[in-house]
């Protein structure tokens, strides 16, 4: 008989059901819709629930993304019970045939970011909702395909945002010499069905940016003016040049603002630039403080 065991993730709408073996290998599939989950009979059954809003299948669990109208403790012994049933009735979880025939190829195409180290490598689907960056191959255990790409002896770091993979990369090498092979690189493994990242393994590598939204309602109002003002003017910018910018703190006494660089940010030659004419003078304005000072603590 199988029995499945409920695990919370670090995102409260979605919840794990884990199995004591493997039910894909080295696949993983996400379902939007009950039309997307041909693929997978279980999936479209567990459509029929209103609440369920996305259904990600990888290694030993499924792991469902529910909508705001229930909460998880009312209804995940109910779901629990659902998939065991189905799977001890018979009841086929993927059907390899179907998503062979039903697989997609992508597109995977280079940009160049402001800074000459790194270049942006933007993928035609999402890969993530977390942004999140590797400084070394040690660091990799959420994100197979970062831990293969540091297996290049030209890659220094990799950062994974929304539908975007930026590489930088050692002097050693010139982007003409290696962007062909990183791209077809990159397209192969997506389409082969290889994970980019397992947004359950993240807590360590998100812990500054989970803690700062965590904490945000303990923070004094003007590191909240600031935190708001930075994802809904500053990340979009710095996201579109393959980076990110986490509000790290803010000191009332000196009124200097400290930041995290991330992607193409970290280390670009004109970040200092960016953060002295662009991000301060926008702070200075939109804060009506001509005092205040930004610093990249890992500039």
């Amino acid at each position: 008989m199988t029995k499945v065991s409920i695990k919370e993730t670090q995102n409260p709408t979605i919840l794990k059901f884990e199995f004591q073996d493997f039910i894909t290998q080295n696949e993983s599939f996400e379902f939007k819709n009950i039309d997307e989950a041909k693929a997978s009979p279980l999936a479209q059954q567990l459509f029929y629930l209103p609440f369920v809003k996305t259904i990600y299948i990888s290694g030993n669990f499924i792991a469902i993304e529910k909508y705001s109208i229930v909460e998880w403790e009312d209804v995940k012994d109910a779901v629990a019970e659902q998939i065991e049933t189905f799977v001890n009735n018979g009841g086929i979880i993927i059907s390899i045939e179907e998503n062979k025939t039903k697989k997609q190829p992508i597109t995977v195409y280079g940009e160049t970011t402001p800074n000459p180290a790194a270049l942006k490598f933007v993928v035609s689907k999402m890969l993530t909702k977390n942004a999140i960056e590797f400084k070394n191959i040690d660091q990799t255990a959420p994100s197979p395909l970062a831990k293969e790409l540091f297996k290049f002896p030209y890659v220094k770091e990799v950062f994974i945002d929304e539908n975007y993979i930026s590489v930088t990369k050692y002097e050693i090498n010139e982007w003409q010499e290696i962007t062909l092979e990183l791209r077809s690189f990159i397209k192969q493994y997506i389409e082969n069905g290889g994970t980019v990242l397992d947004e359950n393994l993240l807590e360590g590598n998100t812990k500054q940016e989970n803690n700062t939204h965590k904490d945000f309602d303990n923070l004094d109002v003007t590191s909240q003016q600031i935190i708001n003002i930075l994802e809904e003017y500053v990340k979009p910018a710095v996201a579109a040049d393959g980076g990110n910018i986490v509000f790290d703190s803010y000191n009332e006494n000196d009124k200097t603002v400290k930041v995290i660089l991330q992607g193409a940010c970290s280390g670009c030659p004109s970040s200092t630039f960016t953060l002295k004419s662009g991000i301060e003078n926008m702070l200075k304005s939109m804060l009506n403080d001509d005092n205040i000072k930004v610093e990249a603590v890992n500039a």
